[in-house]
């Protein structure tokens, strides 16, 4: 069934796949590891595009990553990458491919240190959401002290493609942060996760 057209969404939301995008994940708090995986690999890949681009693209990503299992993607070698660089179905930029590999190795290096990835990453906002009250209007944030101290702590432990703008993309897409409108639907509903 499509997003009601009659719901306040937030203003970036529009229609179709960003829409139900929108009403169903977005903001919604994420604890499964293999999801938030994901979403890492996916917010590096989105540095400098749209996010409306990466989700036309998340299906494919998903079948040549192979469902995003960081043990699997952590032994890629050098003729998978290559693979990957030719497929049209992502977004072929050398870098973000190769830094899905080192970002695999580097969650499973985390995983390992703090038993899960979810309880290393929702330890930047104290283990529960951020609740913004934003207007339609208003401006959306890119950055917070949160997604600095993410974004330095990343890098530190080796992870790519983690500014404190990803970081911050990130943290909204995986619920760390509900910066839903407040005139938006989804705020409340969000909010009671």
């Amino acid at each position: 069934m499509p997003p009601s057209a009659s719901k306040q969404r937030c203003r970036w939301a529009g229609t179709g796949e960003m829409a139900e995008y929108h009403d169903k994940e977005w903001g919604v708090p994420q604890h499964d590891d293999h999801a938030l995986f994901e979403l890492l690999i996916l917010e590096g890949a989105q540095a400098g595009l749209s996010w409306s681009t990466i989700l036309a693209k998340r299906a494919r990503y998903r079948e040549v990553f192979s469902r995003f299992d960081p043990k699997k993607v952590a032994r890629y070698d050098a003729a998978r990458l290559e693979k990957l660089l030719l497929d049209p179905g992502i977004v072929r930029n050398r870098l973000k491919v190769h830094a899905a590999v080192t970002n695999a190795k580097a969650f499973l290096a985390v995983q390992k240190e703090f038993g899960s990835f979810d309880s290393y990453i929702w330890g930047f906002t104290g283990g529960k959401p951020i609740q913004n009250r934003l207007s339609v209007a208003g401006p959306i944030p890119a950055t917070s002290p949160e997604s600095d101290a993410m974004s330095k702590d990343l890098l530190r432990r080796g992870f790519k493609f983690v500014g404190s703008t990803i970081c911050y993309a990130f943290m909204q897409a995986a619920g760390m942060v509900n910066d839903h409108a407040v005139e938006c639907f989804r705020h409340r509903e969000v909010r009671k996760l």
